[in-house]
This record gives C-alpha cells, structure tokens and sequence, in this order.
C-alpha cells in the first residue's frame, strides 16, 4: 500500500482523447500491479497491464454524467464460479480505465483497478509484478513479483487473472 499522506489529493484520470475525466476515489492509492496474465496482454496491447486498485466508494455508483461516457465490456473470470468483471472504457477513444469484480451473487467488490497509463501523477514505486507464470518479458533483479498474486492479497486483487 502506498504510504498514507493526510494532504495527498486525489488524482485525475484521463481517456486518451481527454473525453472522460474523472478524480481517483481516494489518495493514496491501496496498491499498484503490473499483471502479466494473457488478458491483461490482450488488452493493454503489450507485455502486461498496470493496474493501481482503489476503494470502488468515491467512483461508485457511477455518476449519470460519468456514466453517459461510458462503455462498458463484461467477462467471465477465470475463478469458474459466475465472477464477472466489468470493464469500463471511453466511447470515443476506447480507452479502458477501470474494472471492477462482481461477485456470482451480483454484490460487487470493494475496490476498483484503475489503468495505470490513465492517471496523472499516479506514483509508480512499490509495483508489484503478479502473474509472472504468462510473462513474456522479465523484469528486473530484486523487483517484487509473484507467480499469480501475493500470499494474503487475494482480497485486494485487481482481477482474477489467467
């Protein structure tokens, strides 16, 4: 978790054609993920995603205003058990900017994965490197990464990746 700075400020995140523009729900964030599974390959159009997670409460219930710039993209987990994750993106541009877990009995999770790439200013240090087991590229000595996600964050994780 990033460290906790009572005059931190929230962060802006920003689509590619600057068509949604919306705060972070909170500063700091609570973690930060460089995901090397094949969905986060697919959809990032590279080697992995970055994802820096959030409390969902600050975003969520979308605003109308918000939501109208919205798509939204729904697919199954690979936890097999009815998870979905719901994936939001510009209209225009198509850039995705967040995604969120919903649980088989439609209760979403308490926290949202914001595409790193998206927000300005957003600190990088303390990324973790989860899914390294569909890594197609290796990351550097000494920095923290982890087969598929790290012992006890199973709770806080992005997404249920592959």
């Amino acid at each position: 978790m990033a460290s906790a700075d009572p005059s931190a400020k929230a962060l802006t995140v920003r689509c590619q054609c600057g068509n949604v523009s919306f705060p972070t729900p909170s500063a700091p964030r609570i973690a930060l993920f460089h995901c090397h599974c094949t969905e986060c390959q697919k959809q990032s159009g590279s080697a992995f995603g970055t994802s820096a997670i959030y409390p969902a409460a600050g975003l969520f219930p979308l605003s109308p205003a918000l939501e109208s710039k919205l798509g939204c993209y729904v697919r199954s987990t690979d936890k097999k058990d009815g998870t979905l994750m719901r994936c939001w993106f510009c209209r225009a541009c198509g850039s995705r900017l967040f995604h969120r877990l919903v649980e088989p009995d439609g209760s979403p999770h308490g926290t949202v994965s914001i595409k790193g790439g998206c927000i300005k200013g957003l600190d990088w240090a303390g990324g973790k490197h989860i899914y390294m087991r569909s890594a197609v590229v290796n990351v550097p000595e000494g920095t923290e990464h982890y087969d598929t996600l790290p012992p006890g964050e199973e709770m806080q994780r992005e997404e249920p990746c592959k």
